[in-house]
């Protein structure tokens, strides 16, 4: 590890996305209130304009073994043309390992109780989001990859196709806002495990040179709206439960908590992104 580069702030960081991840589920998954929240924002997706649904099916189904696997080749191909292979390993590695622990989990690991009467597909276990898992871990492995003055670039091309596709999983009915919330929290502890296994091996070191403003600017740009998905989906969110009887409300505010449930999931992931560069602020590969 280089001198003046701290390797503990990604372990941090992965500590508590282990705590998100089980706070999440515990309270979406193991709670009545829980459930029905998620479940009256997949009967609002029911609204949503059949263009609206075309486009997120048609993008999330975009998403297969194959592209997945161009993706890995890619990353793989960025890392190695820096001469680096650990580089290379770590970033296949926060992709591959993203999608094992993602499976395993939901396959294996985190059952879904029946807490509140629901049949058909809404009544299967989708906990976590194994296409947001795909495209935040891809992000942050293209974030580990490029060069610090082609960084900003690759926020701006990938992040927001990554968020889209957390926002059109709830909207195509793939999954529920806990599952993308989840996928996030995963995909940016293992990027952070992979960037702290960078460290330790010394591969990470501060930049000396000038900031580049075209980085700022993007970052900037998603912060905002970051925060504005946020304050949309709190104040759709608290309008719906300021009701009398949480029943009747989200039965009659299906629409609302759908929308609110689309707004977070966009708001956490870019939340996971930013927390993800924050990390590496400054910083790049030796």
């Amino acid at each position: 590890m280089l001198p003046g580069v701290p390797a503990r702030r990604w372990l941090i960081v992965a500590v508590t996305c282990l705590a998100v991840l089980v706070l999440v589920y515990v309270l979406a998954v193991w709670t009545v209130p829980g459930q029905e929240l998620e479940n009256a924002a997949l009967r609002g997706a029911d609204q949503a304009a059949a263009r609206d649904q075309a486009v997120a099916d048609q993008s999330l189904s975009r998403i297969t073994v194959y592209s997945l696997g161009v993706a890995v080749v890619l990353v793989a191909v960025a890392g190695l043309l820096r001469r680096r292979p650990d580089l290379a390993v770590a970033a296949v590695g926060v992709i591959v390992a993203g999608q094992v622990v993602t499976q395993v989990l939901k396959r294996w690991v985190l059952p879904r109780p029946p807490l509140v009467p629901l049949t058909g597909h809404y009544a299967g276990n989708s906990f976590p989001s194994g296409h947001t898992t795909i495209a935040m871990t891809v992000l942050f492995a293209a974030l580990l990859v490029v060069p610090y003055r082609w960084r900003g670039v690759t926020v701006f091309f990938v992040l927001f196709w990554a968020v889209g596709i957390g926002a059109y999983t709830v909207t195509a009915k793939w999954h529920r806002l806990s599952d993308t919330v989840a996928a996030d929290a995963i995909a940016l502890g293992l990027a952070c495990l992979a960037s702290w296994w960078l460290a330790r091996r010394g591969a990470v070191r501060r930049h000396e040179g000038p900031r580049k403003i075209l980085r700022v600017l993007v970052v900037t740009f998603a912060a905002l709206t970051g925060l504005v998905f946020l304050a949309l989906g709190g104040i759709l969110i608290g309008a719906t439960l300021s009701g009398e009887g949480l029943d009747a409300t989200l039965r009659d505010n299906t629409w609302v908590v759908y929308l609110a449930a689309s707004s977070l999931a966009s708001a956490c992931s870019v939340a996971a992104a930013l927390v993800f560069l924050g990390t590496w602020r400054r910083l790049e590969i030796a």
